[in-house]
């Protein structure tokens, strides 16, 4: 068996990326998220500015400037403290805030009956829709004129005002070593979770994007025959490294534009969170990065000896889809890997090369995953990946060269004792 060239299966990288590179449907769907994203920015420009003052006119959305009404049976609340004599107004009845309501000289009026202090039961009315009506009151506002209401005169101001405004959060989180991380915690710990989140998508979709050509190309190859001219030239190992290699150029390519349009369209600001994140947590999003490209090399393999299977194209997507769904499943099971990003789900996910990937980039930013974990992930797919790649050639040679029929699974065994 004669050695692999690294000439012919770069000729054969550089032929399929410049090939398909300039198909139309490829230059469209590289270029449509980005016109999306503009069309996005133009939208809400317009709607940021007099679209969205037509629109809280006519509807009252986005809060009013009118006072709120204040029926109280209870006595507590009435008169109106100074302090909020702009904002409330008292009304003596029901019948007369209602009044007030439907003349729009109130936003809202809220009824506080006279067992508030055992029950803490209010009614409120607005006129509107559920979106105006929910938005009339400030529930801030109203929670601190209650809190006012009920305490000032009887306990010391300061308490008053605490109570008011009895939390004042300051996230923090730690390290490995459980020392507190530098930087703004609460945006370092979003943006930690969010980009690995998004590598796993992006590893998903530069799965299917360049899925797609593979198959597309050793179908029409095998279809047309040209493939017995091909493997004259080349040896099948060959030919499958240049086609993984120039097709995974290309879909990553694909995945360059749009991250580097969402760079652009967002005026540097996805770059500059990304850069802040990637120095807060250097080790996550090397293992990210480790994980996305031998991920990426393994369904590169998977997918282009799914094309040599199949006896047409859409045969050979019936057969891809089967290992498609290894890089999905992860995406099944989000929320109970985000609820528990080391529990045995999680975990189980992590040990099967095909799920690997995704799996351990969902859960890097979440949690201190144990080193058990990373070790029998990466090892599994350090040796899945070279088994996938000699027996894969094998039978992608075999699969190529049989023509108007799908090989059975006992020449697939065939093959692989027979390399």
């Amino acid at each position: 068996m004669r050695r692999a060239n690294p000439a012919n299966i770069l000729t054969i990288a550089g032929h399929e990326y410049a090939v398909n590179v300039r198909r139309p449907g490829f230059i469209f769907f590289t270029l449509l998220i980005p016109a999306l994203g503009v069309l996005t920015l133009i939208i809400a420009g317009f709607f940021s500015g007099q679209a969205t003052s037509f629109f809280i006119s006519q509807f009252g959305g986005g809060g009013s400037s009118k006072p709120v009404g204040v029926v109280d049976h209870s006595g507590l609340f009435v008169p109106i403290k100074p302090a909020y004599a702009t904002s409330y107004t008292a009304f003596p009845d029901e019948a007369a805030a209602r009044q007030a309501l439907l003349a729009q000289r109130v936003a809202a009026f809220v009824v506080i009956p006279a067992n508030y202090l055992a029950t803490g039961k209010l009614t409120s009315y607005a006129m509107g829709g559920f979106i105006e009506s929910a938005s009339a009151i400030n529930d801030s506002s109203l929670n601190d004129f209650m809190v006012h209401g009920l305490l000032d005169g009887k306990v010391d101001p300061a308490l008053a005002a605490r109570a008011a405004n009895a939390e004042d959060v300051t996230p923090v989180t730690l390290d490995e070593n459980g020392q507190p991380r530098s930087g703004a915690s609460s945006a370092s710990a979003i943006a930690s979770f969010i980009i690995p989140y998004v590598l796993s998508i992006l590893l998903v979709v530069s799965i299917f994007t360049s899925s797609s050509y593979l198959l597309r190309s050793v179908s029409e190859e095998k279809e047309t025959r040209v493939i017995e001219i091909i493997l004259s030239s080349v040896s099948a190992a060959e030919l499958l490294a240049g086609k993984v290699l120039g097709l995974g150029a290309l879909g990553l390519t694909q995945v360059g534009v749009w991250l580097l349009s969402t760079v652009f369209i967002t005026g540097g600001l996805g770059a500059l969170v990304a850069g802040v994140v990637v120095a807060l947590s250097p080790g996550v999003f090397v293992l990210a990065g480790i994980y996305f490209l031998l991920g990426f090399l393994l369904f590169g393999t998977l997918m282009a000896v799914a094309g040599s299977l199949g006896t047409s194209l859409r045969e050979s997507q019936q057969v891809a889809g089967i290992f498609s769904i290894g890089a999905t499943v992860p995406l099944w099971f989000n929320s109970l890997i985000l609820a528990s990003p080391n529990g045995i789900v999680a975990r189980v996910l992590s040990y099967f090369p095909l799920t690997a990937p995704t799996t351990m980039m969902l859960r890097l930013p979440l949690a201190n995953v144990p080193a058990l974990d990373i070790i029998i992930s990466l090892g599994g797919l350090v040796v899945a990946i070279p088994f996938v790649l000699w027996g894969g050639a094998k039978i992608f040679r075999m699969g190529l060269l049989l023509t108007g029929k799908r090989p059975a699974v006992r020449q697939i065994w065939r093959a692989l004792r027979e390399a």
